[in-house]
């Protein structure tokens, strides 16, 4: 198994382009991410200092841009067998 040796984060213009490519809103990057809502996302975006995407939650939204569902689904039963509980929103 591969660990990240050496992580540096995007930069705040970096996260703006992925929202750009993707015509995401800022609610929309922050449910990709996880985030309870858009406020949320712009604390990565925006400000005189920008909080950095933890490797975690860059994982997380590189997962869940190209990964299938099927892929997905592993991934929550995987997490399910661990002991998690997990409910979804569409």
């Amino acid at each position: 198994m591969k660990t990240i040796k050496h992580y540096s984060p995007p930069s705040t213009v970096a996260l703006e382009a992925l929202k750009t490519r993707l015509e995401l809103t800022g609610n929309g990057m922050a449910d990709l991410a996880g985030l309870s809502d858009g406020r949320q996302w712009r604390k990565y975006t925006g400000g005189a200092k920008p909080r950095e995407v933890s490797a975690q939650m860059l994982f997380f939204i590189a997962a869940r841009l190209t990964l299938d569902p099927d892929q997905l689904e592993a991934i929550y039963a995987q997490m399910r067998e661990m002991g998690a509980e997990l409910d979804f929103v569409e």
